[in-house]
C-alpha cells in the first residue's frame, strides 16, 4: 500500500472518533431525558425501571440530579472529542511519536472500557459499539505499523 492511504488510514478512525464523540455528546446535551438514551445499560445495572426508580417519593428530584449529571457527561464527551480532533488534525499523526501517544492512550481506555462493560453490563448495546471502537484503533494502529517503514 502507498503511503498515503496508509497515512490515511492511521488518521481516519481517529478522525470519526473525534466527531462520534461530539455527536453523542450533544445527543446528551439537548435531550430532555438524556438518561432515557442509555436506558437499556442503566436498567440492566440498576435491576429496575426507572418508572418504579422515579415513583418512590424519596427519588421525586432524581430525574432533575440525573439530568445535571448527563449534561456535565455531554460536555465531558465533546471535550473529549475535540481533543482528539485537534491533535488528529494539529499533528496529523505524521510521525511515530504522535500515533504512538494517541494509540497508547486509546488501547489504556478501551481496555478499561471493555472490562467495566463486560462486569457491569455484557448484554448492553454499548459492546458492540466499543468493537467498532477496537476495530478502528486496529485500523489505525496496523496502517501506523506499515507507515513506519516509509518514516524519515
Amino acid at each position: 500500500m502507498n503511503p498515503k492511504t496508509l497515512h490515511n488510514l492511521t488518521v481516519i478512525p481517529f478522525v470519526l472518533l473525534g466527531v462520534s464523540a461530539i455527536i453523542l455528546g450533544f445527543r446528551w446535551l439537548i435531550s430532555p431525558e438524556p438518561w432515557m438514551l442509555d436506558e437499556s445499560a442503566n436498567v440492566i445495572l440498576l435491576d429496575e425501571s426507572y418508572t418504579s426508580l422515579f415513583s418512590a417519593d424519596i427519588n421525586r428530584n432524581l430525574p432533575k440530579y440525573l439530568t445535571l449529571l448527563y449534561r456535565f457527561f455531554g460536555w465531558w464527551v465533546i471535550t473529549i472529542g475535540m481533543l482528539i480532533l485537534s491533535f488528529t488534525i494539529v499533528t496529523r499523526l505524521g510521525t511515530p511519536m504522535a500515533r504512538g501517544f494517541l494509540q497508547s492512550v486509546f488501547f489504556i481506555t478501551l481496555i478499561g472500557i471493555s472490562i467495566i462493560e463486560w462486569i457491569f453490563i455484557p448484554s448492553s448495546h454499548f459492546v458492540y459499539l466499543t468493537y467498532g471502537l477496537w476495530a478502528l484503533w486496529a485500523i489505525s494502529v496496523l496502517s501506523g505499523i506499515q507507515l513506519k517503514k516509509y518514516d524519515i
